[in-house]
């Protein structure tokens, strides 16, 4: 298996990040959801659609992202993907809540020891969310990457759609939208 985590490539995704250039206008900003029970959060997801991430140039099929509690009060995050050969490639990393913001959370795929470098901790924005936590979409406030995100490994294609709409609202541009799964 190869790992697709190591320190520069996770120091240039979060430098790209934190850029001081604004994000275009949008109809309406974007925002998290409002409340996430971490707990019903928890477990596997499947990977639908994203936009374009360096990190995951190899990744083609059965995408998928792992949260698991910790006794720290972080949250274990494994990613995992098979690349065009059927190799599989993984990443392990943490989040953590923000503080009075119960859908934003901060990842980090950087080693611990940078772990004190704020630009190593990247935004994760719960920005749509199912009431029975079946379906997610994920983004941060500069419009940089997106993730529609399922616990089964497809989709309805009316709810992808509703949820393409709803990013369009906020001001992604969704023209490089990459579906990596089938929708039904």
């Amino acid at each position: 298996m190869r790992s697709i985590a190591f320190v520069p490539s996770m120091l240039a995704l979060c430098f790209a990040l934190a850029s001081p250039f604004p994000a275009a206008q949008a109809a309406e900003p974007v925002a998290s959801v409002e409340q996430l029970d971490i707990t019903r959060y928890a477990g596997e997801w499947h990977e639908i659609a994203r936009l374009p991430l360096f990190y995951q140039r190899h990744c083609r099929r059965e995408i998928t992202a792992q949260y698991t509690l910790r006794d720290d009060d972080l949250i274990g995050v494994r990613n995992r993907c098979l690349d065009k050969d059927g190799e599989p490639e993984e990443v392990e990393g943490v989040a953590r809540q923000v503080a009075d913001h119960p859908g934003r959370l901060e990842v980090r795929f950087a080693p611990d020891w940078l772990s004190w470098l704020p630009l190593t901790w990247a935004d994760y924005w719960v920005i749509a969310l199912d009431p029975e936590y079946q379906w997610a979409m994920v983004g941060e406030p500069g419009r940089k990457y997106l993730w529609i995100l399922s616990r089964t490994p497809d989709m309805p294609r009316e709810r992808f759609e509703a949820l393409k709409a709803r990013a369009v609202a906020m001001g992604y541009d969704l023209d490089t939208l990459i579906v990596s799964a089938p929708l039904r």
